[in-house]
C-alpha cells in the first residue's frame, strides 16, 4: 500500500508525478492547428501554429506541378484591420515579398489583394512575381482565412515566408495601414519548409501529429520515470 511506504519514497513519488505531469503539459499537447476546419471542407497535408501574432499556416506542397496551395488564418490587430501572408522570392524578411492582404471591404465582405512589397516604403498592388490561383477569402470570429495556390520553383525544398496584421485600411486611398513595431511584428518571418513530414515541421516546432514532446530527450526521460514510479510503487 502506498500509505505504509517511507516519507522519503512518498516524496520521491511526488517528485516524479510532478515531472511527468511538466512533461504532458498543455505545451506538449496537439497543435492548435490541428483542430481547426474550413467552410469548404478542404484537407491539407501540414499546418503549423506560426511562432508570432496568433497566426497558423496550413499548406499542402504538389511536387509535380511545383504549387503551393495555402490556407492563412490570423486575427487583424484592430477591428477592420487587415492580416497579410507573403512568399519572398529574394530575401527573409519583408522588402522584396510578394503578399496576399486580406481586408474587408465597406459592406464587411473580405476581399483579397496582391501586393508586390519592393521595398519598406514602397507597397505596390498588382501582380505577383509568381502566378498565383484559386484566391479567396473568409471571415469569421474576428479571424480571416486567406486561401490560395502559388507557384513555387521545381525542387525548391523551402521557400521564405513574412506574414503580418494591420490596423485598418486607408478609406481614401485602399491601401493598407502600416502595422505595428512591436518585438512580434518583427519576429514573423522564417523559412517553410516545403517537403516537412506529416508530423513536425522544424522551422516552428510545430506539429501537425495529435501528440508531441518538446524533443527526443523528454521522451526518454519520459519511459525513465515510468519505469521509476513503477518500481517504487512496487516496494
Amino acid at each position: 500500500m502506498a500509505s505504509s511506504l517511507p516519507l522519503s519514497l512518498l516524496l520521491q513519488i511526488s517528485c516524479i508525478s510532478l515531472l511527468l505531469a511538466l512533461l504532458i503539459s498543455p505545451a506538449a499537447q496537439a497543435a492548435t492547428c490541428t483542430s481547426q476546419t474550413f467552410k469548404n471542407n478542404k484537407v491539407y497535408s501540414n499546418c503549423n501554429d506560426l511562432p508570432v501574432l496568433n497566426s497558423y499556416l496550413h499548406w499542402t506542397y504538389n511536387r509535380s506541378n511545383s504549387s503551393l496551395s495555402i490556407a492563412f488564418i490570423a486575427t487583424p490587430a484592430k477591428t477592420g484591420g487587415w492580416v497579410a501572408w507573403a512568399i519572398n522570392p529574394t530575401a527573409e524578411k519583408m522588402a522584396g515579398s510578394q503578399a496576399l492582404l486580406a481586408h474587408p471591404t465597406t459592406d464587411g465582405t473580405p476581399v483579397v489583394k496582391t501586393y508586390n512589397i519592393s521595398s519598406y516604403s514602397s507597397i505596390i498592388p498588382g501582380k505577383l512575381s509568381f502566378d498565383v490561383w484559386d484566391i479567396s477569402a473568409e471571415f469569421s470570429n474576428s479571424t480571416y482565412m486567406i486561401f490560395a495556390t502559388v507557384k513555387v520553383p521545381e525542387n525548391k525544398e523551402s521557400v521564405n515566408q513574412v506574414w503580418q496584421v494591420g490596423p485598418g485600411v486607408n478609406t481614401t486611398t485602399g491601401f493598407p495601414e502600416k502595422h505595428d513595431f512591436a518585438p512580434a511584428n518583427l519576429r514573423s518571418y522564417g523559412p517553410l519548409n516545403l517537403v516537412a513530414n506529416a508530423t513536425t515541421n522544424s522551422t516552428t516546432n510545430t506539429t501537425s501529429g495529435a501528440l508531441r514532446t518538446r524533443s527526443g530527450g523528454n521522451m526518454g526521460l519520459f519511459s525513465v520515470l515510468l519505469l521509476v514510479l513503477g518500481a517504487l510503487i512496487a516496494l
